[in-house]
């Protein structure tokens, strides 16, 4: 008896580390650069509109747009063992696209919170 209650205690904490376990990290605007700057080969992805994208990006950003059809096609394109960096407008489509990120296996996913907003009220690089 004691034996299937080890087990089932141990089956019922492993499932809720799992379940809690979590590999995007959404972080502010700073933490967001340092990290993408300290990064070897960063994968930064824009998941906003191309309309959107050429108002402004930041420098070495590969548009994914998450409305679009193509958008899990374009993801599987990228190294799933590499971090990527993902950011929309305000942060709420790239939290979305890091949830998808998640089920596609992807081992450590950067969220910028406040998306590009943010991005530019703390005077940061855009390009255009």
């Amino acid at each position: 008896m004691n034996k299937m209650l080890n087990l089932i205690s141990f089956a019922a904490v492993n499932l809720l580390i799992t379940a809690c376990y979590s590999v995007t990290t959404s972080v502010d605007a700073d933490l967001f650069e340092k990290t993408l700057n300290e990064t070897p080969t960063p994968q930064l992805v824009d998941v906003r509109t191309f309309e959107e994208f050429r108002e402004g990006h930041l420098v070495g950003a590969m548009l994914m747009d998450i409305r679009r059809t193509t958008f899990i096609s374009q993801i599987q394109r990228l190294d799933k063992t590499r971090p990527v960096f993902v950011y929309c407008r305000s942060g709420r489509r790239s939290l979305d696209a890091a949830k998808i990120l998640e089920q596609y296996k992807f081992t450590k996913v950067y969220n910028l919170e406040g998306g590009i907003n943010e991005w530019r009220t703390k005077g940061k690089p855009i390009k255009i």
